[in-house]
């Protein structure tokens, strides 16, 4: 977009091809309408090239976060509110001092230049990316060419007229544009303008006296020759001349690319940054075009992964019945093999399955069936505590749970070793008494004496008394005095004389119910 027209370039497949161009007047602002329609699925960026194109350079605080956007937003309404194409760029800090940014404030001094064309695109409803400066974009250029210099200035016929743009390393100071129709010759305008735009940067102090400008001229190949006879180097000037098919080289751009601003809307269209000025309401349809895309790629997503997940279903339900069928195959050449084999052999008097039966029940029992060792453990780890104490008969029982009506009833205290005969024959010992299906309740009963001195009966009660609370704090036990040897209880009248000859001849007898529940 330049001051009298806008011109249209498409950027397909890596390419740029020139367009149409269109007045800034009534008729072309028709023909661009026109031209947009149809075209609410294709990007749009604009590049502005126009001479009312303000720079200006400015120390602040070196503040971040929100209160440092507020102060470079407050600054930047402060400079240019006549426009809403304003931008603010932090290029470096000082080395010295408080370390303030130096800030560049650009802005599109004339909103009536820009605003017909993007007011088109908000109402044909075009994605706009984003509103770009050509000077802005020059930067890049020079990034990508590495050519940057401490002092350049670099010169370019565009659409819009002779761009001069000057750097201090990569970041761009100021930009300027000369209209060409005041000028008969452009190596002449050139020439000219070059030494207008040192002078300027002398006087501004953005370049000593005595400094060196490098001055890089980006023009056509056929006018390289005329330009280094017309522009001659001096101790402050050194010009370098590049032609725009050794600045694509460089860049590696592919298709036809003729002047300076193809070569930047080229690199424009290869990597968009983002843009410098504010679309305004224009932006948001290219917010829609992005959340679209984005639903679109999530779909497609979705898709391949629920076509992937099929697949794979139906993949796995072929090898599942492929898997199913032989092992049905296999199925029935084992049982054949089965059969033959139990067919050659001679005649058992129990069947195969109940033989297996009877060797896994054989199992199970010698696992879950109740048997008096564990408990008798116990009972040996708490007489290893109480030496006074001296065994004289256990008596180990299975205590037998309620049984059901079917099933058949047990004797309270059989023993587990025990076959009940009648007139029947054996009679089957119950499952609960072989420990099924839980183990059964165990009962111990512990006839011992005390050997202690004669007339110690406090020492006899204590530790008899302990055994059985050693016993108790076994987990799941529970012990019961059935005899103690000393009966001191109330109702029962003493008896007996302490210093009877057969004191010590006649030990103190105890009996003691253990029972346990494994």
């Amino acid at each position: 977009m330049t001051n009298d027209r806008l011109c249209a370039f498409d950027w397909r497949a890596g390419t740029l091809t020139p367009g149409p161009c269109f007045g800034a007047d009534r008729d072309g602002m028709d023909a661009f309408a026109r031209h947009l329609d149809g075209a609410q699925q294709a990007r749009a960026y604009l590049v502005a090239d126009l001479v009312e194109e303000d720079f200006a350079r400015c120390l602040l605080p070196h503040v971040r976060g929100r209160a440092g956007r507020s102060l470079v937003e407050r600054r930047l309404s402060h400079a240019y509110r006549d426009t809403p194409f304003r931008h603010a760029e932090i290029q470096d800090r000082d080395s010295e001092g408080r370390r303030d940014d130096h800030t560049l404030f650009s802005a599109l001094t004339n909103a009536a230049m820009v605003q017909p064309w993007v007011a088109l695109m908000e109402q044909n409803k075009v994605p706009l990316a984003g509103l770009y400066s050509a000077a802005h974009l020059s930067a890049q250029l020079v990034r990508r060419m590495g050519i940057a210099q401490e002092h350049l200035l670099l010169i370019a016929e565009q659409g819009g007229g002779l761009r001069q743009s000057y750097f201090q390393g990569p970041h761009l100071k100021f930009s300027r544009l000369t209209v060409l129709a005041a000028h008969d010759n452009v190596v002449e305008a050139t020439a000219s303008e070059t030494a207008k735009m040192q002078q300027f940067l002398t006087s501004t102090r953005l370049l000593g006296r005595g400094q060196m400008l490098h001055v890089v001229v980006l023009a056509p190949l056929a006018r390289v020759e005329a330009l280094e006879q017309r522009c001659e180097d001096d101790h402050e000037l050194a010009f370098h001349f590049v032609d725009i098919d050794s600045a694509c080289a460089r860049l590696k751009l592919a298709g036809d690319v003729e002047t300076a601003e193809q070569l930047l809307l080229s690199l424009l269209g290869r990597d968009a940054p983002p843009g410098q000025y504010p679309p305004g309401a224009a932006g948001r349809f290219y917010q829609l075009w992005r959340a679209r895309l984005a639903l679109n790629c999530a779909s497609a997503a979705i898709a391949l992964v629920g076509a992937l997940w099929l697949l794979a279903s139906v993949w796995g339900g072929v090898r599942d019945d492929q898997e199913g069928t032989r092992l049905l195959v296999e199925a029935a050449q084992l049982d054949a093999r089965y059969r033959a084999i139990m067919a050659s052999l001679p005649p058992t008097a129990a069947r195969s399955a109940n033989m297996k039966a009877a060797v896994q029940l054989d199992g199970l029992l010698a696992a879950t069936a109740p048997a008096p060792a564990p408990l008798v453990t116990l009972v040996s780890r708490s007489l290893e505590r109480a030496p006074a104490i001296r065994l004289l008969a256990l008596d180990w029982q299975v205590q037998l749970a309620p049984q059901t009506a079917q099933a058949p009833i047990a004797q309270p205290g059989l023993d587990a070793g025990a076959l009940k005969q009648g007139d029947g024959g054996a009679e089957p010992i119950t499952a609960s008494v072989v420990g099924l299906p839980g183990a059964p309740q165990q009962v111990l009963r512990i006839d011992g004496e005390v050997e202690f001195g004669p007339s110690d009966y406090r020492a006899i009660v204590d530790s008899v008394n302990q055994f059985a609370r050693d016993m108790a704090a076994n987990p799941g036990v529970a012990v019961h005095i059935v005899e103690a040897p000393v009966d001191v209880r109330q109702s029962v009248k003493l008896s007996g004389k302490t210093d009877s000859g057969d004191a010590a001849s006649v030990k103190p007898r105890f009996a003691i119910n253990v029972t346990w529940k494994p």
